[in-house]
């Protein structure tokens, strides 16, 4: 089954990190990538430009409106993410787990099943 494992970026928690660590969550990034590499569970991966770039279209009485940024209130953004296909949950958790800004506190790696692909060979 395919999960899609979101990284949720919050720019505060870090710019809060030292250099060393910056680089070890991109050192460890590389290491999770080799991982499900090898394994055979890795479909793709995306990094997303800054949160501070994107709007959000929405509609008011049918007609589009652009507002600044992903949410109104959130701290939280989609940065990032894997698409793996592995042979279950537990399996996508554990992977999640790899991902080093899982053991950032702030940060996040949301586990969420793909239930609908197309347009490519995923």
């Amino acid at each position: 089954m395919k999960y899609l494992l979101i990284m949720q970026v919050n720019n505060a928690v870090l710019e809060a990190l030292t250099e060393s660590e910056r680089e070890a969550v991109m050192a460890g990034h590389g290491e999770f990538m080799e991982t499900i590499q090898e394994s055979g569970e890795m479909i793709g991966t995306q990094a997303l430009g800054d949160q501070a770039t994107s709007v959000t279209v929405t509609s008011r009485g049918g007609t589009p409106v652009v507002t600044d940024g992903p949410f109104v209130e959130a701290k939280e953004y989609m940065g990032g993410y894997y698409l793996v296909d592995c042979e279950s949950k537990e399996r996508a958790v554990e992977l999640a787990g790899l991902i080093p800004d899982s053991r950032i506190e702030g940060l996040a790696v949301e586990v969420r099943p793909v239930m609908f692909s197309a347009g490519s060979d995923m």
